[in-house]
């Protein structure tokens, strides 16, 4: 396939901690995605695309940079791309194109959307209240009634319906176009509206992965406590997996209604479309819900990455490792648009020709923050101080107990970094349990051999790998070069005293002094 020979349209279909075993595509046998399905048809399919990190803010912004978030310090919820930094929308900007964006932020900071000609934030949407009543052992889990309003009447559905008018808008001589579509769901709480919110039944929801782990890092016991979790039952955990699923069919249906406007309009033949996600969910698996910032497995990494492209090769699927900000390099290359700036994303164009992925490569992640990072921590930021985010500093909030978690066992969030292969991955924490998996044998990261002697050539090999990867990442250095010499005369500083002795940059050199 080649690239840049033409200048398509980009339609970026991003759903909110959508992780890739959850979508038909990705071989779930339960869940319903015709949508989703459709494109991975029509497009690539890229089975083991893994996010930079588990958290909406750094993912955003190591997607659009094609930094790992280490490199300029974008890993927390408060950090984000600012005017001075390089980003995707900037460089497609200054290509020419036309930057819309119906959905939430988690991306710019505020002064960074002069790149941006439309925008619309996420709005009021109907709500849906906790299934269960404050006070109950389930309150915490995240589960909520069904939403109150159809499945045309969300918050999302509102945004995609905003994309949607834009694309049949569209007149030839417009510019090509980037249409970004951040959406909220599937994040949690758990619900939907109806149908979709009992769409699949708990009874057929395929096996979990086992509350019952040796091995793991501290914050698997400490979220279950916290939130009351330990004493439900397994079928508990089967409904949120369900909903969550439900959730995933209603995401899809709105990917149905975008991929319809584009065959009407014609726009298909000239769009690439990309769906892809920030980071994954526990969706009940190992008795857990929601996210968390140091969690590296791969409900938490593993990601759809479904792309389909002007002169694309269809159904094709890669299997081997990319990583979510590849998408960057893979946007540029399309656009015919040179970066300009030092970065670690590789372009995927070979792939959507049809060439496999590199077998070798190995894809880094990382999360968590350091003791000496406070204002990194949840429920201590000036963002929710300051009232500029919903305050979790009530015990009947959403995210009062993870709060309470960053501040009271901070050691539950520490830093942590993943590499993994085909074969294996490794999960560093310096200051917690790390985890090392035979991918092979343990695909679902059931077993934890990081201290087992029999398996110590293989983590050492892989921690030299990844020392060397943070060698080579740790920053970057930006490509314009300053003078080395002596600045033009009219940028030197004036003498302010004139009855002050003559100073070298004012004369020259001393030795030409008189």
């Amino acid at each position: 396939m080649k690239s840049g020979t033409s200048r398509p349209n980009f339609v970026f279909f991003m759903p909110d901690q959508l992780r890739a075993e959850s979508v038909g595509c990705y071989g779930h046998p339960v869940v319903s995605t015709p949508n989703l399905d459709r494109l991975a048809r029509e497009g690539a399919r890229f089975d083991q695309c893994h996010m930079q990190f588990p958290l909406c803010s750094p993912s955003r912004c190591s997607l659009m940079t094609g930094w790992y978030p280490h490199v300029r310090g974008h890993r927390s919820l408060w950090h984000l791309l600012r005017p001075g930094e390089p980003s995707l929308f900037r460089y497609l900007k200054r290509g020419g194109y036309d930057i819309v964006w119906y959905g939430k932020n988690d991306l710019y900071a505020p002064e960074s959307f002069a790149t941006v000609d439309r925008f619309r934030g996420p709005g009021g949407g109907a709500g849906a209240p906790n299934a269960f009543a404050f006070g109950d052992v389930r309150y915490y889990a995240y589960l909520h009634a069904p939403l109150s309003c159809g499945p045309h009447e969300t918050a999302d559905m509102r945004r995609v319906r905003k994309g949607i008018e834009f694309v049949r808008s569209r007149r030839p001589d417009d510019p090509p176009f980037m249409l970004y579509l951040p959406l909220g769901l599937p994040h949690p709480p758990y619900t939907a509206p109806e149908p979709f919110y009992s769409m699949v039944h708990p009874d057929n929801v395929p096996p979990l992965r086992s509350s019952e782990f040796a091995d793991k890092p501290d914050f698997f016991s400490e979220i279950r406590r916290r939130r009351g979790l330990d004493p439900l039952p397994e079928a508990f955990f089967r409904k949120i997996n369900a909903v969550y699923l439900g959730m995933v069919s209603y995401v899809d249906s709105m990917l149905g209604e975008l991929l319809t406007a584009l065959d009407e309009t014609g726009l298909t033949e000239e769009t690439a479309v990309f769906v892809f996600a920030d980071h994954g969910d526990f969706a009940g698996d190992w008795g857990l819900v929601e996210k968390w910032h140091n969690a590296l497995n791969d409900p938490m990494t593993r990601v759809p990455l479904l792309i389909r492209a002007p002169g694309g090769i269809p159904n094709h699927a890669v299997a081997e490792p990319v990583e979510l900000f590849d998408v960057m390099a893979t946007t540029l290359d399309l656009a015919g648009i040179e970066a300009q700036h030092t970065h670690f994303a590789q372009s995927l164009v070979p792939q959507l020709g049809g060439a496999a992925g590199d077998p070798s490569r190995a894809v880094f992640a990382e999360g968590g923050f350091g003791l000496h990072e406070p204002h990194c921590f949840e429920g201590y930021s000036s963002a929710w101080t300051a009232g500029r985010s919903p305050q979790p500093q009530q015990p009947e909030s959403f995210y009062w107990i993870q709060s309470r978690m960053h501040q009271e066992v901070p050691q539950t969030v520490c830093r942590a970094t993943m590499i993994r292969t085909m074969d294996w991955k490794l999960i560093r924490r310096p200051a917690g349990v790390s985890e090392l998996y035979d991918l092979r044998k343990d695909p679902r990261e059931l077993v934890n051999l990081h201290n087992d002697p029999r398996h110590a050539g293989a983590r050492r090999a892989l921690e030299q790998r990844m020392l060397d990867w943070y060698v080579q990442t740790s920053d970057v250095t930006p490509l314009e070069e300053d003078p080395r010499g002596m600045p033009p005369s009219d940028a030197l500083p004036r003498e302010r005293n004139a009855d002050a002795a003559p100073t070298v940059a004012a004369c020259g050199s001393i030795a030409g002094a008189s």
